[in-house]
């Protein structure tokens, strides 16, 4: 995924949010996610369309308040139209039945579709050393 980024065939996008969280991450994490921001990604922020859509998430109890944040992941690719969005978080985010219900706001509230999907299943070109 990372190589399809430094061919530049895609551009990363990232958030305040994933930020955060990276700031305590290990220093591999940390190191991709500075070269993400080497390779011009964009970087979303929280405002109140992102608030409310993240809200609309809680509302219908897709995710517990302790995980708002993962609620706020994806209403940010989701309100900033984001083609895809790469998550290793299988429990709340990359979860069959927590993307049916993401999808069902989405589309409900008039947005497009958001794909959800983990790294590996967008690392082939690595894999197969294209």
């Amino acid at each position: 995924m990372l190589k399809d980024f430094r061919l530049g065939l895609y551009r990363p996008v990232v958030s305040e949010v994933v930020a955060a969280e990276v700031a305590d991450a290990p220093d591999l994490v940390r190191e991709r996610y500075e070269e993400l921001l080497d390779l011009d990604a964009e970087v979303l922020e929280v405002d109140a369309e992102v608030l409310r859509l993240a809200d609309t998430y809680q509302a219908r109890k897709i995710l517990t308040p302790k995980f708002y944040d993962d609620g706020l992941h994806i209403a940010l690719a989701t309100v900033a139209g984001v083609d895809l969005l790469v998550s290793w978080n299988f429990k709340h985010i990359v979860h069959y039945d927590k993307i049916q219900l993401f999808s069902a706001v989405n589309e409900e509230l008039g947005y497009s579709p958001l794909q959800i999907y983990s790294p590996r299943e967008v690392t082939h070109y690595e894999e197969e050393g294209v």
